[in-house]
């Protein structure tokens, strides 16, 4: 998305002004707050917009500030950056999506190593459940094992500035490098702010270092690591522990049941009390009859306050979404250390695994409210709307004739890439299946209907390298595919370099469309542009030859034909690796940019030209080989126009961009002459006018006559 100057202009506002907007606006706002230095990172759910929110401000108000942006090959690149922060009072931050943390992992280990004097903070795209465009992982484990802080804020805009400040100041007094975590509800979260003044960086591209600080007891080498170790644990958490207690980063709130209480974290705090009110044990206003323990900062806990919240309780239910349930496991040890005798319940009454949506929170609060309710009045009230609830979601799920199929993620209307799938489709008839290695973006879908051309997905620019062994230890040819973006993350080491070195025998589908395209159209090296607007020329197939590829070959993916020859080229070559670029921009963008300018052509009376496809359904056969090999969302079926075909026909909808891969399709597989084009012109000239007349006259006279020519 793009943020607009009106909402960019908030990012300027000082103390007593209200900020209307969405979290990643806000975040940067708290960013300019706390008095950042620098900021970069790498797009990816749901931090994406955060990207967009840096970007679109960087001329007008980051670069002015002196305030450094970094447009971050991949994640590894960002968290480099973290660096700045080791040895001088600077503040930054960086960004990514949970996956993201592993390609990151050597320089958060070795940041996390010399531990940091400024304020460096991580923000994590926790992208756990049904919203979730990677493997559900959770960020904690990673910090537990580097030794960085975690915050993990409740959904509310106020409460998520005042953690990102708060987070730079804990940072700062345990020397630690602190992890914000996004959660997908959090991160799309649009309301108001109350603004503080913003503070200008201590150093910055306008308040540059004179001196240099050279420190070998920040540096991870031995003897120095073992005293990092003891730092971090006999330092640097017991000072986070203080500063959490002391600034009451964790909130409690208190309830008239003293005898039980909750304990969760985050947003998952937000979905509590929504369950803890239809089960009628709180208020529209957040005031639930049980105490509640919310952790914003879910490591390290606190001793002291976790034990303050179980004392004289006879049970306490601990609501953590995700595995493993390190908030869980510790709680339970700090209970038993301190020799607390009460009933911790758990992941034995909630799902162990899976996002927690309200529905899954009210079974197990519910059940956990019965066990632990000695009121038999309580407990009919708590069955009862358990009950009702249950209704609700029968009678809801009656309204619907049958059940909502499920909708596997498809290819845009007209998208580059599915032309490509689309051959090696048709070829497999005359060459056999192929091993099929796929990688991390819009491609992935290929390996979905009708395509199914994905035999595995490993990670981001891992795909040729995944099937480096199979390629010498089965009889299969082995073709992997991988994006623009993704080849300049990691694919060109990772894959490709290694591939050459190796002499891997494959076919690499280099799918170059412009774009970072599946986390919100990006910019990536192969724009032409960064994301500051600065120009970059970098080269893909200079890149490939650089490396030592000596097969390299170039086609337009809407080319059907020629796509087919360079393939079955590429099949019949001998041993070593074979590189395509198909290159075609991203539809979705390019479609995007040029409805404006054509709204605007016709607008004020220019000529405009748009092509678009039809299908003579009289003429269809109802082969439907132009679905079969293609899946575009424009392509659908209706019923046949005469009684003699029972099969329905195949129909194009309007939101069809006239690409013609689909007829192309047709006559490629199965000779099909229902397809034609057609030319839609809106102010036309006189010359479209007299032409069109003659071509219906034309029309009319064949009509008349019964000519067919």
């Amino acid at each position: 998305m793009g943020y607009s100057k009106d909402l960019l202009d908030q990012l300027d506002y000082g103390k007593g002004e209200t900020l209307f907007g969405d979290t990643p606006l806000v975040i940067l706002k708290a960013f300019l707050q706390s008095g950042v230095s620098y900021l970069g990172g790498y797009p990816g759910s749901p931090t994406a917009s955060l990207i967009d929110a840096i970007s679109d401000s960087y001329d007008t108000v980051l670069k002015p500030k002196g305030i450094y942006f970094d447009c971050s090959g991949n994640e590894a690149s960002a968290a480099s950056l973290l660096s700045a922060s080791i040895s001088y009072p600077i503040r930054g931050s960086v960004n990514w999506k949970i996956v993201g943390t592993n390609v990151a992992s050597d320089a958060l280990s070795h940041i996390s190593s010399s531990g940091v004097t400024g304020g460096a903070m991580i923000i994590v795209g926790e992208d756990y459940g049904c919203d979730s465009t990677c493997v559900a992982e959770r960020a904690l484990p990673f910090a537990l094992k580097s030794t960085m802080a975690v915050i993990d804020p409740r959904g509310d805009l106020d409460h998520v500035a005042k953690m990102v400040g708060a987070g730079f100041e804990l940072s700062e007094y345990s020397n630690m490098p602190v992890m914000f975590l996004l959660s997908t509800r959090v991160a799309h979260i649009m309301n108001k702010m109350q603004c503080e003044d913003n503070q200008e960086a201590k150093i910055s591209m306008l308040n540059k270092l004179d001196d240099l600080t050279t420190n070998l007891e920040t540096i991870p080498l031995p003897p120095f690591t073992f005293d990092h170790e003891k730092k971090k644990y006999n330092e640097r958490l017991p000072a986070a522990q203080k500063y959490i207690l002391d600034n009451k980063l964790n909130e409690f709130f208190d309830g008239d049941e003293k005898s039980i209480g909750i304990i969760t974290h985050g947003m998952i705090y937000n979905s509590l009390l929504r369950c803890l009110y239809n089960l009628g044990e709180a208020n529209l206003y957040g005031e639930a009859r049980l105490p509640i323990l919310n952790l914003n900062v879910t490591y390290p806990l606190v001793p002291e306050e976790i034990i303050l919240f179980l004392r004289d309780k006879k049970a306490v239910l601990i609501v953590e979404e995700g595995m493993p349930n390190l908030i869980e496991e510790q709680i339970r040890s700090i209970a038993q250390r301190a020799k607390l005798g009460l009933d911790i319940f758990g992941k034995d009454i909630l799902p162990k695994a899976g996002e927690y949506t309200p529905d899954h929170i009210a079974k197990g609060v519910g059940s956990f409210l019965l066990k632990n309710t000695f009121s038999d009045y309580e407990k009919e009230r708590i069955k009862e709307r358990s009950e009702y609830t249950e209704k609700h979601k029968e009678r809801a799920a009656s309204y619907l004739k049958q059940p909502i199929a499920k909708r596997n993620p498809v290819f845009c209307t007209g998208c580059p890439e599915r032309p490509i799938f689309t051959a090696i489709k048709i070829l497999e008839e005359d060459y056999g299946r192929s091993y099929y290695a796929s990688d991390i973006g819009c491609y992935s879908m290929s390996g979905l209907p009708p395509f199914d051309l994905s035999n595995s997905i490993t990670g981001m620019g891992i795909g040729l390298a995944s099937a480096a062994a199979l390629s010498r230890m089965a009889n299969k040819r082995v073709i992997s595919f991988m994006g623009d973006g993704t080849f300049w993350h990691s694919g060109l080491t990772t894959s490709i370099a290694n591939a050459v070195y190796n002499n891997q025998d494959a076919i690499l589908i280099i799918l170059e469309n412009f774009w970072t395209s599946m986390t919100g159209h990006h910019e990536n090296p192969a724009s032409g542009k960064n994301m500051r607007q600065e120009g970059v020329g970098m080269d893909i197939e200079k890149a490939l030859k650089g490396t030592g590829v000596k097969w390299i070959k170039a086609v337009d993916p809407y080319d059907l034909r020629e796509s087919i020859e360079v393939l079955t080229e590429a099949y019949e070559e001998g041993e070593g690796l074979k590189v395509i670029i198909s290159r075609g921009e991203c539809q979705l963008e390019k479609t995007r940019r040029e409805k404006g300018i054509v709204k605007e052509k016709i607008k004020v009376g220019k000529r405009v030209m748009q092509q678009k496809l039809g299908v003579d359904p009289e003429v269809c056969t109802g082969d439907h080989s132009c679905m079969r090999y293609n899946g575009c969302p424009s392509l659908t079926l209706k019923d046949s126009p005469t009684i003699l075909r029972e099969d329905p026909v195949a129909h194009i909808e309007h939101s069809c961009v006239g690409c013609g891969l689909c007829g192309e399709i047709a006559h490629a597989a199965v000779l099909c002459p229902s397809f034609y084009k057609v030319e839609i012109i809106d102010n036309p000239s006189m010359f479209d006018r007299l032409g069109a007349k003659i071509n219906r006259s034309l029309l009319h006279m064949i009509s008349k006559n019964g000519w067919m020519g």
